[in-house]
């Protein structure tokens, strides 16, 4: 019998503020976001809470192009209720803190402001050789960190002299531009070598 190669969507993981204004620039940029990685094809995946991560997946629920398992919460907790009303698919890691990991390990990694987790996040996305992308725009350690390389000595794409966290302000630049790379990191981690 011959199967079919359907192919696999992408999921893109969206991090940032677990709390944030309903009117403010985060809540919009990540609901656009939501809406836009969906109308692309991807999937998104979040911490699962409120803030940015709830704003991105109500965004992805928002899309015409959106199937029930479109957004996933991936919780650091064991309480499946914990997360937001527009995870589809609902992960209770119980692992806390280093469920950071597991977030940051998706085929591309989207950051809108955020504090100390997000920046937990950025670091394992750097180490496992992610797409990082970030808004320029929206203050936090996404800010700060937009155009630049997280490790300078790290050579993690030799043939690609531009890798760093692009910077963006606008979600059409950020689909653009994993539109454009996403096909270009596909290197995996490896394990630390003593």
């Amino acid at each position: 019998m011959e199967s079919k190669n359907i192919g696999r969507r992408k999921i893109v993981s969206v991090i940032g503020n677990h709390s944030i204004e309903k009117d403010g620039i985060r809540y919009k940029i990540a609901y656009a976001l939501g809406k836009a990685l969906i109308d692309n094809g991807y999937r998104v995946q979040t911490g699962g809470y409120r803030g940015v991560m709830q704003a991105v997946m109500a965004g992805a629920h928002a899309s015409e192009h959106y199937r029930e398992g479109d957004t996933i919460a991936l919780l650091p907790c064991f309480d499946t209720e914990a997360a937001n009303e527009y995870a589809d698919v609902v992960i209770p890691t119980g692992l806390d803190v280093m469920r950071n990991a597991l977030v940051a390990n998706a085929y591309a990694v989207i950051g809108i402001g955020g504090g100390a987790g997000t920046l937990c996040e950025y670091a394992f996305a750097w180490t496992f050789n992610r797409l990082i992308i970030a808004f320029e725009n929206t203050g936090g350690w996404s800010e700060k960190l937009a155009n630049t390389r997280i490790a300078e000595d790290a050579d993690r794409y030799p043939d690609n002299p531009d890798d760093k966290v692009y910077g963006v302000s606008t979600v059409e630049d950020a689909i653009k531009i994993l539109n454009e790379n996403i096909g270009r990191y596909t290197s995996r981690h490896t394990p630390i070598k003593a």
